[in-house]
């Protein structure tokens, strides 16, 4: 006589819930890149006059700069996903020859100094520059030395961020739930809003955290095309830059709340960014 038995569960291995043992050798490299990345910013900790942390924080100068960065690289992020967002979906989706010649343009700010980034800027948008000409000359716009001059110049530095970041969730993700949503009749621009943009969103928040903070740390291009007038164009950055010809105490103490703002920016999209591509 026989008993119908359930099928013993299939347990998996150590190695599969705990992970694949790593090489040993590994472990003296990787804990000296933490300890290069870690250690200056203990440094700053340890450095910093923790009595006069408060009053440094609160100045009128420090508040105005951290306003202006917020707000500039809040609105550089948008643009970067406006513009951005569709550049990376014709560079993965589209099937022009042609393309493959923009990509390393598109690349071009993740190699460049960012010196040269705002100086290239200021030649096209100057008030001698190639456009930059007719704007103040047609129409009276002038962008270098203004906030809308912090703005380009932090997008220019950030966008290819953003485009890396969800070409790649493109490219991973494939074409095939666009091809199946076009056999049931749903026209192109449907099916990219419908189908691929929740596919991506993954990557869409990773770039777009990576945008954001490289927004937030950018120095060269905006001092190049913006210089740095208080509450125009000084961002934290800027400030942290001129305070330590004079206070050092105050550019620890506001290099201390770059790092802050960065840590939190990366903690609130952790969940939906790094975790989500898992």
């Amino acid at each position: 006589m026989t008993t119908d038995r359930p099928a013993p569960r299939v347990r998996r291995s150590d190695d599969h819930a705990r992970g694949v043992a790593l090489p040993g050798l590994l472990w003296v490299p990787a804990a000296a890149a933490f300890a290069l990345i870690a250690l200056p910013v203990v440094g700053l900790v340890l450095r910093a006059d923790w009595a006069r942390l408060p009053d440094l924080l609160l100045s009128e100068s420090a508040l105005t700069a951290l306003r202006l960065s917020l707000e500039t690289a809040a609105i550089s992020t948008v643009l970067c996903i406006l513009l951005g967002g569709p550049l990376a979906a014709v560079l993965a989706r589209g099937r022009k020859r042609w393309l493959r010649w923009i990509r390393p343009l598109v690349l071009l700010p993740l190699v460049l100094p960012p010196v040269v980034g705002g100086l290239a800027l200021l030649l096209l948008l100057g008030r001698m520059g190639l456009l930059g000409r007719v704007l103040d000359t047609w129409f009276g716009i002038t962008v270098p030395f203004t906030t809308a001059a912090v703005v380009l110049a932090q997008t220019f530095v950030a966008l290819p961020f953003l485009v890396v970041s969800l070409e790649g969730a493109l490219r991973t993700a494939g074409d095939r739930y666009e091809a199946v949503a076009a056999t049931l009749g749903a026209s192109p621009w449907l099916a990219f809003r419908r189908v691929t943009v929740p596919l991506v969103l993954p990557g869409l928040a990773s770039g777009t955290v990576l945008a954001f903070a490289r927004c937030m740390g950018e120095f060269g291009a905006t001092i190049a095309f913006a210089g740095s007038l208080e509450g125009v164009t000084r961002t934290l950055p800027l400030l942290v830059y001129l305070e330590r010809e004079t206070d050092t105490d105050a550019a620890i103490a506001l290099s201390l709340l770059i790092v802050v703002v960065a840590v939190l920016v990366i903690a609130i999209a952790r969940p939906r960014g790094a975790d989500g591509l898992r």
